[in-house]
Formats: C-alpha cells, structure tokens, sequence
C-alpha cells in the first residue's frame, strides 16, 4: 500500500513520545533514526542476496518483533543491531544507541515497556516499507529529514548543528551547476558533513550518481549521515568520522601528504571554530598565503580547506560562512585579498539571519568556482536577507524565496535592491577587497519622509500618492475615485476613510484586472490538464511539479501587481501540504486515480491499560475505536457539497429551526421564572414539556438526517466515474485550493492600497494649528475643573 508522507510522519513523531522525558532530543534521536533504519533495511533487502545492505540471519526487523515484553530486550536489541553492523562494515556507525542504558530508558519494567511500545509503533501499515517504491520519491528520506529538522529545533542552541535547513542545502545544491555535470566519474565532498543532508541534496541535483564523499567529527553524527544515505538509496556513499584539520581522511592515492580534490564540494561548517588549530596537520593548505587563518576563529581555515580540496580549472563548491568573512580584517584581509585577486569567487548569496540550529548571526553562501578564472570580471552577488517567514523562534526560507535566489543567480540577472553583478575594479579599488554586500546592493526600504507643509496645513502630499508603485497605472480613473485637489501640490479624499477598501475593490479597473489574473490561472490550468490527467506509475513528482511551478511562474509573469514568486509559493506550499502526496498515491498504488473510490476509518488508539503495560504479551490486543471515516483523496466534504446539495440544505433549515426552538425556549423560561425560580403553574409546565419534546425530537430528526447523508456519502464514493474522480480530483480540491490561494493573494493587493491610503490620510488629518488649538481647549477645560476643586492655576 503507498504511504502519505503525512501518515508516515505522525507515526514517526508517536515514537519519539514513547522516548520523550528521559532524555532530550539531542540524545533520543540516535534511538528512533537507528529503528528507522533497521525497518527499512529490513523491509527492502531482507529476501534480496545482492542488495546494497546485508541482513543476516537474526538481525532483521522481525526478530526485533519476536523481543516485545522480553525482560532483556535492552540488551538483545545491542546484540542484534551489533550483528547488522558487523555484517556490513558499519560498526561504530549504527550501532551507537544503547538499548540496554538504563540512565537513558529506564530500568527494568519500564525499559522494557518503553522499548516494546516503541517496536509496535514501527510495525504500523504506514511504516511498511516493502511495496513501496521509497527510493523514487525519497520518501523515507524524506522522513529521515523530518525527524532531523525536529531534532534540531527540539535540541535548541547548542545541539542542532548537525542539521543544515533543507532550505539552505537546496540553494546550496542548485548553484554551483551540478545538474549541467557530464563527466559520470565526478565527485562530491562535504568536509563537514553532520548528518548528510547538504551531500545529499546536492548530488541529487546530478543527471546521474555522484561518488559521494564526506567527513564529520562526531562520530554518531556520522552514523546518521551513514543511514541518511542508505534511506536516500545511496548506500555506496563514504562518510569517515574524524577531525578535518588534523586528520584529514581523503587525500591522493598515489601521496598522501597531498589533498585529495574533488569536482564539487559543499559545506556548512561549525561557525568561527575556536580549537581547529589543535592537531593541526598543513596538507599545503595555506600554501600561497602571507598569513595563516586567526587562531581562535576557524572560518578561513574551513574555507582555505574547501580551496584546496577543489579540482584544479575545473572545481566547484558553495560554502556557508558568517557574514564577517566578508569584511573582518587583519589575517582575514590578508587571505580575502589573494582569493579575490585569484577570481576564485564566482558568487555571494547574503541571508536572512537566525536561519540556523545553533547561531542566529547571519550567514552568506560563498559560491567558488575554479573554472574560467581568467576571463571573470567581478562577484555576483545577492541580498536576499530580507526573504523569509518566522517560524517558532527561527526564520525560515520560503519556496519563493528558493526560487528567486536560484533563478537569479544561475542567469546572473540584475534586480534593483535584490541583485548586482559587481566590477573586480569597484571591490578593489573603491572598496579595498572588503565584500561586504550592503556597500553594493542596497536593499533598504525607501525612507517614508513627512510634509511640514501638509502638518501646517492639511491635505495629503500628491507625491505620496502618485508614487504609490504600479496602481494608478492599473487602475486610471481609481485615483479620481478617492482624491480631490487640495490646493497646489496636495489631494484631499472625496469619500469617507471607512468606504476606501469598498472604492478599491467594486472599481470597474479593479474588476476587469481580475479577469487578467482568472485569464492566466485558466491558461496555466491548460497546460496543466494533461500532466494531472494523465498520471502514470513511471512518473516522478519530482519532474511534475518543476513543470507544473515553471510554467505558472511564466503565465504570471506580465502580471505586475501579482508578485509572481507569490504565485509560486501558493502552488508550492498547497504541493508540499497536500498534493504531493496525492500524486504519489495515484503513482504508486495500481489501482491509480480510482484510489478516489477508497474511504479509510478514522480510528482513535484505545489507552493502554495497566495490565498491558505490565505483561503485553498476555494482555488481549484491545481494537482501536472508529470514530469516523474520510476519502482518502477527495475529501467527504467535497463529495458532500457536488452531489449532496439538497440534503445538506434540508440539514441546515432543520437545524435552524432547532435553533429558533431553543431561542424560544430561553425566552420562555426568562419570561416564567422569578427569583431563579421557575412557575410550576400546569400550563407553564405543559408547555415546557411540549417544548423540550419538540427539541428532543428535532435533534433526533437531525441525526437521522446526518446518518443517511453519511451513510450515502461514503457509498457514493464507490461509483465515481472516471469523469467524476478527475472533476473532483483535479477541479475541486487541486485546482480549487490553488485558485483561492491566488484570489487571497489579489484581495491583499486592494488592502495594501488601503493601508497605504489609510495611513497618509491619517497622519495628516489634523493640522499643527488645529492640535495646538485643541490643546488649548483641553487645557483650559482642564483649568476650570481645578478651580472648582480649590486649586489657583
């Protein structure tokens, strides 16, 4: 059965309940990533003799189901996963989660409570892995990182470096040209790898597998980017555990007093390391250099490292950094210079800060490229700082924000106070090598400057208003709508303030460009009828939602008061939510787009009771409670509202009227009750008694209503034509979500004009003259209620 990554998920986080309290996340996520792991390595290569990963008799999944209740399952989970590793070269690797540590579990019953729930969580549906084609759509990888990500928020400041945000390993990826590679024999490294989500997303950005290689520090750090690789079917991939600058693992076969170089690197390094002097051992890293990186501070070093691990003319890498290294100066300045007159970089992405787990600085993307050095000009660079959405207490890149960034910078296009491609001669010889971007892009909101003129005298300056970017151009006769003239140089509004939203939105300009926006989503729709129509088990969501976000970015486009990178991310965030994992369903499941016609209960997990946890193997099994039922495509509420119009009308009135029942009834009593008593006079008591009859059989009538309709909405879903599951399917609930998405992102353009509008006539409402007069007014109002109360003033 294929799995929505939602399902997957939740089942994922239930299990880190089971752990949640003894230990904090920083530790319990060795534990559940190494299950992971287990389940499924077992599930994929258990029954296949020449699979990427060994499962030897004894240490699969289902060998860890046979220890549930045992009184040494702590121990014999250590032995088994001991026996995996061993059989794979992959000890001290996976095997770093201690079962059988009681500081961390719990001693006795509770280990083996704890460990047991844990294994049954990992044997549900949604977590078989064996029929499902994981490793087309990364779906446990996925989940993988979704583990990750929380890990990393959940083990606060000092504890989530191991995580680079999937945001930022996607920018990463996609600039320093992978996806152009050629050579099938190329190369990728992350000399500080942590988990291995960088590496990973970076080479799938290649046509084709990628050598994969990568170093890390920590050691159990380096099992999870070990296990990262086999759950992204990359099994083959190197990660060595080891310190970069002492012991560096990868260097030339036939030297190795020499660095190995590689065709593309990627990194997101600890920050401003302060001991990476310890053990040093030079590799000729620095050679060339009039100065050696400061002790205290390992930036430079991190990035002298990347330099000289990149192909001579050919390689390329993309670095995270903070921003210092840009502008800090002594030693600092001494490198920048050199790298800067060698033109080894092509590109700087400045962000948004608080970005990452462990540091809220702000940190750039150094884009390197040793590549047609000669024929380079300047830095390309971006500040994309002011990009991104709060997210708890991060910041977090939005898809737009991805696709800007990317798209910018791969075709090197200039954008006023976003972009600019910057002359060698303007960093050297204005600014003396220093990169810091805000000394070339600036990026700065406009500064809102008042009118003296309009504080002394009223109106609203016509400059404001004129300047107001693109709407007057849009909607010519809208301005005289709303302004009148003042006097020279300044409007007055002719409507009352509260009536300008209304103005803005029933305009005859307002309305027809609706239609251009309608007209653009009809034609996007056009192109992307036949992909959604047509979907078929050798498609990949991957390819369908670059071809669906291209061309709606494209049919926007000419659109200039929708922001086409809005666009986008409407349809981008409803594909991550939802429809994503509706086209995976339809592609992996052979029942296809009639998967519609399935309807799943919704169940609620009874409590485990006390008897259960003591001894579960001799507790009777207790079956979970349905609670409801939901398509598992189409929504019942869509199904309801095609072809249940009528039932769910009767519905409605009915409960109107029950509604105006009880209405009368608590008018009822409020009439007949004194002293919070009610009369018990027989006509009184009589019609309370018909009243609450009524009620009771009103409600009765409408459960009975409600029953039929649910019971005839769930058979309904069993005679879907083709027709139908595509109408509700793709017309409904895909096109449907996206379409109001877009409307929501046309109605802020009306009150974006009506805040601005709103604004100004507000901060010139009242004049100087009048205030002062008022005050006055207050003031001698003021005076006289002193008097009265026997003070001189």
């Amino acid at each position: 059965m294929a799995v929505k990554k939602s399902q997957l998920y939740s089942s994922l986080w239930a299990s880190c309940d089971k752990l949640r309290g003894g230990m904090d996340a920083s530790q319990y996520k060795d534990y559940i990533l190494t299950l992971l792991f287990v389940k499924y390595v077992s599930d994929k290569y258990k029954d296949d003799p020449y699979g990427a990963i060994a499962i030897p008799e004894g240490a699969s999944f289902e060998d860890l189901v046979e220890l549930k209740g045992d009184k040494n399952i702590g121990e014999k989970i250590d032995v088994l996963i001991a026996k995996l590793a061993e059989a794979n070269n992959l000890t001290g690797i996976i095997n770093n989660a201690h079962f059988n540590d009681e500081a961390k579990i719990g001693k006795g019953d509770e280990m083996v409570d704890k460990l047991t729930g844990l294994i049954s969580i990992f044997m549900r549906p949604e977590l078989d892995f064996k029929n499902n084609k994981a490793e087309d759509d990364d779906l446990i990888g996925d989940a993988y990182e979704y583990l990750m990500r929380n890990f990393a928020t959940a083990s606060g400041k000092s504890k989530g470096q191991f995580y680079t945000p999937a945001e930022v390993s996607r920018i990463l990826a996609k600039v320093i040209d992978i996806s152009n590679c050629k050579d099938k024999n190329a190369t990728i490294y992350d000399p500080a790898c942590g988990s291995g989500s960088l590496l990973i997303r970076a080479a799938n950005e290649a046509p084709f597998p990628l050598a994969i290689y990568g170093q890390e520090k920590d050691i159990s750090t380096a099992g999870l980017a070990k296990m990262n690789l086999v759950l992204h079917n990359k099994a083959s991939g190197e990660i060595h555990s080891d310190n970069t600058f002492s012991d560096p693992w990868y260097k030339e076969d036939n030297d190795d007093t020499k660095l190995r170089k590689f065709d593309y690197t990627v990194a997101n390094p600890p920050f401003s390391t302060k001991n990476w002097m310890d053990g040093l051992k030079q590799f000729g890293r620095f050679d060339g250099y009039d100065a050696l990186p400061p002790e205290k501070n390992g930036d430079y070093a991190w990035l002298l490292h990347i330099i000289k691990s990149m192909k001579n003319n050919t390689g390329k890498a993309a670095v995270i950094l903070p921003h210092g290294v840009l502008f800090r100066g002594n030693a600092e300045e001494s490198i920048r210079k050199n790298i800067i007159d060698r033109h080894l970089i092509k590109g700087i992405i400045g962000l948004p800060a608080n970005l990452f787990y462990g540091t809220g600085i702000p940190a750039c993307i150094i884009v390197l490229d040793k590549e047609n050095t000669a024929n380079r000009s300047g830095i390309f660079m971006i500040d994309a700082s002011h990009g991104f959405v709060k997210d708890g207490d991060k910041n977090r890149l939005r898809e737009q924000d991805i696709y800007k960034i990317v798209t910018i910078f791969n075709s090197m296009t200039e954008v006023p106070g976003f972009s600019r491609f910057v002359p060698f001669a303007e960093i050297i010889e204005k600014n003396a090598y220093n990169l810091n971007i805000p000394r070339y892009i600036d990026s700065s909101e406009k500064e809102d400057l008042q009118s003296i003129e309009a504080h002394l005298y009223g109106g609203i300056p016509k400059d404001d208003i004129d300047n107001i970017p693109h709407f007057w151009n849009v909607f010519p006769n809208l301005k005289d709508e709303i302004f009148g003239e003042y006097s020279k140089g300044f409007y007055k509004l002719i409507i009352n303030k509260d009536d300008v939203h209304k103005t803005i939105t029933e305009n005859s300009g307002f309305l027809e460009y609706n239609k251009k926006v309608r007209e653009a989503f009809e034609k996007w729709k056009t192109f992307a009828d036949p992909i959604l129509t047509g979907l078929k088990p050798t498609d990949l969501n991957k390819e369908i939602i670059q071809k669906l976000s291209k061309e709606i970015i494209t049919k926007f486009a000419g659109l200039e008061l929708l922001d086409k990178y809005d666009v986008y991310q409407v349809l981008l965030a409803y594909w991550n939510e939802t429809m994503n994992d509706d086209i995976l369903l339809i592609i992996q499941d052979e029942s296809g787009y009639d998967l519609a016609k399935v309807t799943d209960d919704i169940k609620e997990e009874p409590k485990e009771s006390k008897k259960a946890k003591k001894d579960p193997a001799k507790e009777k099994k207790k079956e979970p409670k349905i609670i409801g039922w939901e398509g598992r495509l189409i929504p019942k509420q869509t199904v309801l509202d095609a072809f249940f119009e009528a039932e769910e009308t009767e519905i409605e009135k009915a409960e109107e009227k029950l509604s105006q029942t009880e209405s009368e009834l608590e008018e009822f009593i409020e009439e007949n009750t004194e002293d919070d008593e009610l009369s018990q006079e027989p006509e009184i008591l009589k019609k309370l008694k018909t009243y609450n009859a009524s009620i009771k059989s009103q409600n009765k009538n409408i459960a009975a209503l409600k029953k039929q309709l649910d019971e005839n909405c769930r058979k309904r879903y069993g005679t879907f034509t083709d027709e139908e599951i595509k109408d509700l399917l793709i017309n409904r609930k895909w096109y449907k979500n996206i379409d109001d998405g877009i409307q929501n992102l046309y109605v802020t353009v009306a009150n974006r004009l009506t805040k601005r509008i709103t604004e100004l006539y507000e901060r010139y409402e009242n004049t100087l003259p009048e205030l002062t007069e008022k005050l006055a007014e207050e003031e001698k109002e003021v005076a006289g209620h002193l008097r009265e109360m026997g003070f001189e003033v």
